[in-house]
């Protein structure tokens, strides 16, 4: 059975069926993988890219979801896509004639999930067709706060931050951390539904980095109940909210 994600931003990684061109492979980004793999078999016509087109069938075999926003998913695939070129990816060793391209993909992707930023976001690598799967070494398994996991998945349609909470936005909501105000714009809420904390995006980021010269946290305890969770999933359904921590820290 799929698994329904709200707010999708995932890059994708196909691998191509066609005699001609078997064992090619495309790195894309998407909002919805089920239409996008479609539009790739049916050609640049029906919304293909151009490098894709008429050169099927492909196969989507792995996307890495979780992202914060487009523009983060965005630069996560330019960079996979261009490893010789990112600043970040230099000190990868450049492919071998004798390696296949998809093993060549694979590995840069096991080295990205190890550099900053991306190495700090709760990311999930999902294989879509484990058929293809390669498994990572252990010197560059993915960082703890990441998933590995397999299925297909569905994009579900967001639900308004306005029916997210139960929270009358006319009324002041208080941090626990603070003890001031929050908008709605700026709080969040616990993941635990009978958790009734309200905190700021920004004083709970605090909260969690401590001692970091970090920006962006990767994990904490809940101020009031004390279950641990991953900021990514905290403020995932919060649009904007990285981009909003990243101007106060600087």
């Amino acid at each position: 059975m799929a698994e329904e994600i709200e707010h999708f931003y995932g890059v994708y990684l196909l691998y191509c069926l066609n005699e001609k061109s078997k064992g090619k492979t495309y790195i894309g980004y998407t909002k919805d993988p089920n239409r996008r793999i479609k539009q790739h078999n049916k050609g640049v016509k029906s919304g293909g890219a151009r490098k894709t087109s008429l050169r099927g069938p492909w196969e989507m075999v792995l996307i890495v979801h979780g992202f914060p926003n487009d523009i983060s998913a965005l630069r996560f695939e330019w960079a996979w896509q261009n490893p010789k070129t990112s600043r970040r990816l230099k000190h990868i060793a450049l492919k071998s004639r004798t390696e296949k391209a998809y093993d060549y993909c694979i590995r840069i992707l096991s080295e990205m999930l190890h550099v900053g930023p991306w190495n700090r976001l709760a990311l999930n690598v999902r294989w879509l067709n484990m058929h293809y799967r390669l498994d990572f070494s252990d010197d560059k398994f993915p960082p703890m706060h990441m998933s590995i996991c397999q299925g297909p998945v569905v994009c579900k349609k967001p639900v308004s931050p306005n029916d997210l909470s139960s929270l009358d936005s006319s009324k002041s909501q208080i941090c626990v951390l603070c003890a001031r105000n929050c908008c709605a714009e700026s709080l969040l809420n616990c993941l635990d539904p009978d958790c009734q904390a309200v905190t700021h995006i920004q004083c709970l980021a605090k909260r969690f980095l401590g001692s970091s010269d970090h920006i962006i946290p990767i994990d904490g305890e809940c101020p009031a109940c004390g279950i641990r969770v991953l900021w990514g999933d905290l403020i995932r359904r919060k649009n904007g909210c990285y981009k909003n921590l990243i101007a106060a820290g600087r």
